[in-house]
């Protein structure tokens, strides 16, 4: 059942969609997982209505935390800020599809602190963290 997500997971962590930082942008971070080294680095590009119009990755790290980053630029390619501040963990557990031990869940989320960090400061993240 999981085999299909999991050939997802790979051409994602792969052929990471996004890939490329992004030069002129108008929001940048970085961010890493300290307890495997997992490193993302984030810019985007929004329009004067804060539509997301480009999405830029680079990083380095394992496939869910890759594949996460790629597939979350894909989510959020033009939204709002504010609708792709309404995305959660369960939504990038869902758009992963396979089930996570406890010590991948920081590796499949750091493109979502990434982004939340970057995009709406610390305390957005802290609430989606302490999300059930």
């Amino acid at each position: 059942m999981y085999d299909m997500y999991r050939e997802n997971i790979l051409d994602h962590a792969k052929n990471m969609r996004n890939r490329g930082l992004l030069r002129p942008c108008d929001i940048e971070f970085e961010g890493e997982n300290p307890l495997c080294g997992d490193h993302l680095h984030l810019t985007l590009r929004v329009d004067e209505n804060q539509r997301i119009t480009d999405v830029g990755w680079e990083g380095a790290g394992c496939a869910i935390s890759q594949a996460s980053a790629s597939m979350l630029g894909e989510q959020i390619l033009g939204k709002t800020l504010e609708e792709a501040r309404a995305i959660g963990k369960e939504d990038v557990f869902e758009m992963l599809g396979i089930p996570l031990s406890a010590n991948r869940v920081k590796c499949a989320l750091l493109g979502l602190k990434v982004l939340k960090v970057g995009a709406y400061g610390l305390a957005d993240w802290q609430k989606t963290e302490d999300e059930e």
